[in-house]
């Protein structure tokens, strides 16, 4: 029986050498540091186990540089993301209900120990006390407390 030596293998649809080439593209973008413990560590661009090694350990580090210059926001939201992968739809309804009960709550208290005991009302008629300089397209408009 022949066995046909024309299949190619390949990794996440990358052949070998396009594979190479990423792992070099991408090595750059690291910084000196992590281009420094990847070589002491012996990860080699050649070699087909070598190569996909080296291309895990440099999507590792990419990733690690993305949560790095992520706010405290998008961290927040890239956990509930994650969290969400785990739960049905029924669950992130139910948390999501619950949450909005905790907040009206919390609103309420807030409203109960800070009444706001003045009225604030915007008055947008052109016939004002003072007619101050005007810039061009520039409103006017004042306020009045009850």
């Amino acid at each position: 029986m022949i066995v046909s030596k024309n299949k190619k293998k390949t990794f996440q649809g990358m052949s070998y050498r396009e594979l190479q080439k990423h792992n070099s593209e991408n090595r750059i973008e690291l910084s000196p540091e992590d281009q420094k413990w990847l070589k002491e560590n012996g990860y080699k661009n050649i070699g087909w186990d070598n190569v996909i090694n080296l291309y895990r350990n440099i999507q590792d580090f990419l990733a690690k540089y993305q949560v790095k210059d992520l706010t405290l926001e998008e961290l927040f939201l890239e956990a509930d993301r994650i969290g969400n992968k785990y739960q049905t739809e029924d669950e992130i309804q139910d948390f999501n209900q619950k949450l909005a009960k905790e907040l009206n709550e919390i609103a309420e208290e807030i409203d109960r120990q800070f009444p706001q005991t003045e009225m604030e009302i915007i008055d947008f008629s052109q016939n004002t006390k003072s007619n101050p300089t005007k810039k061009r397209n520039q409103k006017t408009y004042r306020t009045t407390k009850i």
